[in-house]
């Protein structure tokens, strides 16, 4: 065995009744940790779960860790760039269903543009304008909420024995 073969995660035949149930416990797990850690911070900050858009990015990053959006640059740029969008458009149009399309657009465009897209995101926008809300959303629970994600999930990976996530930080 090479030093090369040594540091490769253990991997799991995705064709195998076995290795998809270890896949899918780990993820499942995974994520129910994940989602579990951010409700116990959504009590003690007296915050709303709803209204903190990552469940569906726990689902992408621990689900799917090789998916470029499922990287820490789309990951954590992707909220940032699409909040970002939101409160720009919420402080210029006001709330309102045509003001939140055009913020859904353009945090989309952002993220093609900054090559930092992670669907998930896209709900930021939504939330932000509908809810009319501002730059302190952007800091907390986004950009927090983000970057303890991403270091949730490499805990996660290197834990689960997948050594190899990120595939890129940047």
């Amino acid at each position: 065995m090479t030093q090369n073969d040594q540091s490769k995660a253990p991997s799991f035949d995705r064709q195998s009744w076995r290795g998809l149930a270890v896949l899918g416990v780990l993820a499942g797990l995974g994520s129910a940790l994940a989602i579990g850690a951010m409700e116990w911070l959504s009590v003690m900050a007296d915050y709303p779960l709803a209204v903190i858009p990552f469940a569906t990015s726990i689902v992408l990053v621990i689900g799917l860790p090789d998916a470029a959006p499922s990287q820490p640059r789309a990951l954590i740029g992707g909220h940032l760039v699409s909040t970002l969008a939101g409160i720009l458009v919420v402080k210029i149009a006001g709330p309102g269903a045509f003001a939140a399309a055009i913020a859904v657009g353009l945090a989309v465009f952002a993220m093609v543009m900054t090559d930092t897209m992670h669907p998930p995101a896209g709900i930021n926008p939504l939330l932000v304008v509908l809810n009319g809300l501002s730059w302190p959303f952007l800091i907390a629970p986004v950009a927090a909420g983000a970057v303890l994600l991403a270091a949730f999930a490499l805990i996660w990976h290197r834990l689960s024995g997948r050594s190899d996530w990120p595939s890129r930080w940047w």
